[in-house]
């Protein structure tokens, strides 16, 4: 999957980095791997995202140190990859799998055994091993559309979820039956961001690198990592969150 050739945009351009978001979800599309209602969706987290600055902020930093933290001292990591995820990271994806020693499921709202072998190939060709995907054999109680479909082997026996991009349903679900449920989203009010276990409000091409850096510094050290998860405060850092959007438009207000 590669965006369009003739979409070239210069990199001292400020929306560069959208507009190439922008290309590869396009091209993700034509690929089969992201469908219409991913743009509309990734258009309303860009929304959000101007209120951080279009950068990572003090808590959501916490919240991937934390998240990094549970992956490393998780029984059975999983993490879920939908279409827009795949598109938008799919190298950094399958190196987080590979440092935390996490298993890769895709799980889609808008679900064809096509579209699951498509971004399994992706996935695939980034150096993922052993993705799940097609046929799914297990079901979440509670969640009433093909999210709810996943592996018996994979999210539905996980004792940890990673879960980019999510949908409010099933992260409730997932936090019900008593997972740590770790959410990339950048709604802020969204049910993902507010039922989850570690929430991380952040942009998701920031969000998986900083995972994974901090993944590395922890890996030798399960004692700090421990720590680090009984410390987090999610709600605390949420709070911190909203006070700093609260500074960020008194300040645009006055400045």
């Amino acid at each position: 999957m590669c965006p369009d050739e003739k979409a070239k945009f210069d990199p001292s351009h400020p929306r560069y980095i959208s507009l190439r978001a922008r290309e590869l979800l396009v091209a993700g599309v034509r690929d089969g791997i992201v469908v219409p209602e991913g743009l509309i969706a990734h258009g309303r987290g860009e929304m959000f995202d101007y209120l951080f600055g279009e950068e990572t902020l003090a808590p959501a930093l916490s919240a991937e140190r934390a998240a990094a933290a549970a992956m490393m001292i998780a029984e059975k990591p999983v993490i879920s990859v939908n279409g827009n995820t795949a598109a938008l990271c799919a190298e950094d994806i399958v190196l987080l799998s590979k440092v935390t020693g996490a298993c890769i499921e895709v799980n889609l709202f808008h679900w064809s055994d096509e579209r699951a072998k498509a971004i399994r190939r992706l996935l695939e060709s980034k150096g993922g091993s052993e993705v799940l995907a097609e046929d799914p054999d297990a079901v979440l109680e509670g969640v009433h559309h093909d999210r709810g479909r996943c592996h018996a082997e994979g999210i539905f026996s996980a004792d940890t979820v990673l879960v980019p991009l999510e949908d409010g349903d099933r992260a409730c679900a997932l936090a019900g039956m008593g997972k740590t449920v770790i959410s990339i989203d950048l709604n802020p009010l969204s049910r993902t961001t507010l039922f989850s276990t570690i929430s991380i409000v952040d942009e998701v091409t920031r969000a998986v690198p900083n995972i994974i850096r901090f993944s590395n510094e922890l890996a030798e050290n399960a004692v700090l990592a421990s720590n680090t998860v009984q410390s987090f405060d999610n709600a605390a850092q949420l709070r911190e969150l909203f006070r700093l959007i609260g500074e960020r438009f008194a300040k645009l207000a006055h400045p």
